[in-house]
């Protein structure tokens, strides 16, 4: 017997299906790793972490940045998520030509809840292959924050997870000092 092989989507394919109405916006979904997947829905305590630890960044990283919430990044060839947080590089028409890339992106936050192993392992190994320097996850049940650097083809080398008493200093914003618990509501 042969074994099922995946259809594999790239970003173009992806984009041909959006606009073809294949994908709408009622569909909750990104494309990882070539598959198209379906997102989590967001409880209050996600929506409320989430809006903490932007509002957060907004104020300790000021204007130099814009911080896009829950919008697609493009990761060639077979990537577009959509974290809960892209810091990127300000544009002054706000990706109107095509989302922001890995040359784009300072850091990428996911919130967890209920999905950690998910945004430790497969989203982590996604972002590490696309170059993205800098990769946080702030860890609602167990009020923390895990900080992956060093991104290589296989994942991140350098793994730090912080306590709510700790501080931690972004790799692209050496004079900002954020407190851990400043990403919790």
């Amino acid at each position: 017997m042969t074994k099922a092989q995946l259809r594999i989507w790239t970003v173009e394919e992806y984009h041909r299906m959006i606009d073809a109405g294949i994908l709408t916006g009622a569909d909750t979904v990104e494309l990882l790793a070539g598959q198209i997947v379906q997102m989590a829905p967001q409880k209050s305590l996600h929506a409320a972490t989430l809006s903490r630890a932007a509002d957060s960044l907004r104020e300790q990283l000021g204007g130099a940045i814009q911080v896009r919430l829950q919008l697609p990044v493009t990761l060639l060839p077979d990537s577009e998520p959509e974290p809960d947080i892209a810091v990127v590089r300000p544009d002054s028409r706000y990706y109107l030509a095509g989302h922001p890339g890995p040359a784009d992106i300072l850091l990428l936050v996911e919130v967890s809840d209920s999905t950690l192993d998910y945004d430790r392992g497969q989203k982590a190994r996604i972002y590490a292959r696309s170059g993205i320097g800098e990769y946080w996850i702030v860890d609602i049940p167990g009020e923390r924050l895990i900080v992956l650097r060093e991104a290589d083809a296989a994942g991140y080398r350098q793994e730090s997870v912080l306590t709510l008493q700790e501080t931690v200093i972004p790799l692209n914003f050496p004079a900002v000092s954020l407190t851990v618990a400043a990403l919790f509501p």
